[in-house]
C-alpha cells in the first residue's frame, strides 16, 4: 500500500528538523591492555637514574677430595657482580577545552577524569610494552631520553645464539647472523635477531634446551611468556598428554585445543599469552629473578593554564631490576 502523499516522515525531518538523537549513555570500551609483569613482579624502589643491584653465583660442583690433617689451603673470595639498569620516563599528556566539558556529553560526566582513566591505562601498557621487549638500556643525554633495558635484552647477554644446551638461554632456532649482548658498564649491549630468510620454527625440542639451559644455571622457570601465534604453536606439541574433559549427559561436547600448563624435565611452567611480547619469541622466566623498581610511581598533575583548556599529565619513571638475567632464557625464531 502506497503512503498517503502529505505524511510527514522521519527521513525528511531528521535531527535537523527537531527529533532528538538516540544515543545510548555509555562508551563500549575495547582495551587491548597487557600488564601482568608490571602488576604482578615484586616491587622495589630506585633512588637515582642509574639503578644498581648485586647478583652472584655458586662455583661448578666438582671433585673435593681432602687429606686427614692437611693444611688449609685457601680460595680466593670472588665478589659479587654489580649490575645496573636506566630508570625510564613515560608520559601521557593531554587538554580538553572548558566548552568540551560544559557541554552535555554521553557516556561520561567529564572528559578530564574520562581521559586520565584511559590514558593511564595506555601508559601502564607502555611500560609493559618496554619491559618484555628487545629493548636496549640508554644513558641518554641532552636530546634523547633514557632507556631501561628489557627482558630480552637482559637474557641475551653474554650468551651465543646456538641450539645447544650450554649456550641456549638466547636460543635462536636459524642463529645465522644473530649476535647476543654483552655486559659492559654493569648494563647488557644489543641483541640482533637472525638474519632475513633463516628463520626457523620454535619446537618442543628447541624449548626444552632453553628450560634446560635456565636450569642448569640455577633457575626455576615458572613462566613461559608468549605470543598469539607462539601459543598456536605451543597448542600443537604432543608431548605425552591425554586431554579428558568429563562433560553431563546432556551437556554439549567441549573442544579442548589449548595448553595452559607446559610440563618439562625442568618443572612446570605456566603459560602466559602476552599480547607485547614479540611474535616469534618465547620468554622462559623464573619470577623471582625480576623486579619492577620505580624512582617516581605513576601519578597525574594538572598544568598550568595558559589557554581556554585544563592540560593534564600522568607520568611514571622507574625500570626494569634484572637480579640474575642467568636464571632466565629465551627461544627465538626471529629472521
Amino acid at each position: 500500500m502506497a503512503t498517503v502523499t502529505g505524511t510527514t516522515l522521519t527521513y525528511g525531518v531528521g535531527s535537523a528538523g527537531g527529533n532528538r538523537e538516540d544515543l545510548a549513555d555509555t562508551i563500549y570500551d575495547l582495551f587491548p591492555d597487557q600488564t601482568h609483569f608490571l602488576t604482578n613482579l615484586q616491587k622495589t624502589k630506585a633512588s637515582s637514574t642509574l639503578h644498581e643491584w648485586l647478583g652472584d653465583t655458586i662455583v661448578a660442583p666438582g671433585t673435593n677430595i681432602n687429606r686427614e690433617g692437611n693444611e688449609g689451603e685457601f680460595s680466593s673470595i670472588v665478589s659479587p657482580i654489580r649490575y645496573a639498569n636506566y630508570t625510564q620516563i613515560f608520559k601521557k599528556e593531554f587538554i580538553v577545552s572548558d566548552t568540551q566539558e560544559r557541554v552535555s556529553k554521553a557516556g561520561r560526566s567529564t572528559e578530564g577524569a574520562r581521559q586520565s582513566v584511559k590514558q593511564m591505562r595506555e601508559l601502564k601498557n607502555d611500560v609493559e610494552w618496554a619491559m618484555v621487549r628487545n629493548q636496549l638500556a640508554s644513558a641518554g643525554g641532552s636530546t634523547t631520553g633514557r632507556s631501561l633495558g628489557s627482558m630480552e635484552n637482559w637474557i641475551g647477554a653474554g650468551r651465543t645464539a646456538s641450539a645447544t644446551v650450554a649456550t641456549s638461554h638466547v636460543l635462536a632456532t636459524a642463529a645465522t647472523g644473530a649476535t647476543t649482548a654483552a655486559i659492559a658498564s654493569k648494563v647488557p649491549g644489543a641483541v640482533t635477531d637472525a638474519s632475513a630468510g633463516s628463520a626457523g620454527a620454535i619446537t618442543a625440542a628447541n624449548l626444552e634446551l632453553a628450560l634446560e639451559g635456565a636450569w642448569a644455571q640455577g633457575g626455576t622457570t615458572d613462566l613461559i611468556a608468549v605470543s598469539a601465534s607462539v601459543k598456536a604453536t605451543i597448542n600443537t606439541f604432543t608431548g605425552v598428554a591425554t586431554r579428558n574433559v568429563e562433560i553431563g549427559r546432556t551437556a554439549q561436547a567441549v573442544i579442548t585445543g589449548a595448553a595452559d600448563v607446559y610440563v618439562s624435565s625442568f618443572g612446570v611452567h605456566r603459560i602466559l599469552l602476552h599480547r607485547h611480547v614479540r611474535t616469534n619469541v618465547a620468554l622462559c622466566l623464573d619470577s623471582t629473578l625480576w623486579a619492577v623498581s620505580s624512582l617516581r610511581d605513576f601519578f597525574m598533575e594538572r598544568l598550568a593554564k595558559t589557554g581556554d583548556g585544563h592540560k593534564y599529565a600522568i607520568r611514571y619513571e622507574g625500570t626494569l631490576e634484572a637480579r640474575n638475567y642467568l636464571g632466565n632464557s629465551k627461544v627465538s625464531s626471529i629472521g
